[in-house]
C-alpha cells in the first residue's frame, strides 16, 4: 500500500477517554462537531446512519455512513464515499473508504487517531480530489472535536 491510499491524523485531547468516546460514538454529539444533523440517530455496528450535512455550502447533501465497529472507548469506524458532493451522481457502485478512530490514554488526556484508508480503490477520475478534500477536512475536524470538548 502506498502513501496516497490513506490519510492519518492524530491529536492529543485534554479530556478523559470517556468524554472523547462520547463525542465520537454518540451520534448526536458527533454531528454537532462534525457538521451533520444526527438528532435522534444512533451509531450501531452493521447499520447505516444518515443525516443532513449542516456545513455551509453543503446543506443539500446527505451524510451517509455504514457503521462498522463500535468498541467502547477504543475503536469507532465507518465506511463512506469520500467527497461525494454531487447530489445527481450515483456513488453506490464505488468502493467506500474506511474511517477509523482509535483512542488511547496519554499524558493525562486522550490521544485520538483517525485513519481514512482505501483511496486507491476510488475511481481515478476523482481519487486525487477526494484525497485532497478529505485530507483538508480531517485537519478541520480534528480542530472541531478539540473545540467541542473544550466547551463541554
Amino acid at each position: 500500500m502506498h502513501l496516497s491510499d490513506r490519510i492519518e491524523r492524530k491529536i492529543l485531547l485534554k479530556a478523559p477517554r470517556s468524554q472523547v468516546w462520547r463525542a465520537l460514538a454518540n451520534a448526536e454529539a458527533f454531528g454537532q462537531w462534525f457538521g451533520v444533523n444526527l438528532a435522534g440517530k444512533r451509531f450501531v455496528a452493521g447499520e447505516r446512519t444518515q443525516g443532513l450535512i449542516t456545513y455551509p455550502g453543503y446543506e443539500h447533501l446527505t451524510w451517509d455512513v455504514m457503521v462498522e465497529r463500535v468498541e467502547p472507548e477504543r475503536v469507532f469506524s465507518f465506511r463512506w464515499h469520500p467527497y461525494a458532493i454531487e447530489p445527481e451522481k450515483d456513488y453506490s457502485q464505488e468502493t467506500e473508504t474506511r474511517v477509523q478512530f482509535d483512542l488511547e490514554d496519554m499524558n493525562g488526556g486522550t490521544l485520538l487517531k483517525v485513519v481514512e484508508s482505501g483511496f486507491n480503490d476510488i475511481p481515478e477520475a476523482r481519487r486525487l480530489k477526494a484525497f485532497r478534500m478529505d485530507s483538508r477536512g480531517w485537519d478541520e475536524q480534528m480542530a472541531n472535536i478539540e473545540e467541542f470538548l473544550n466547551k463541554a
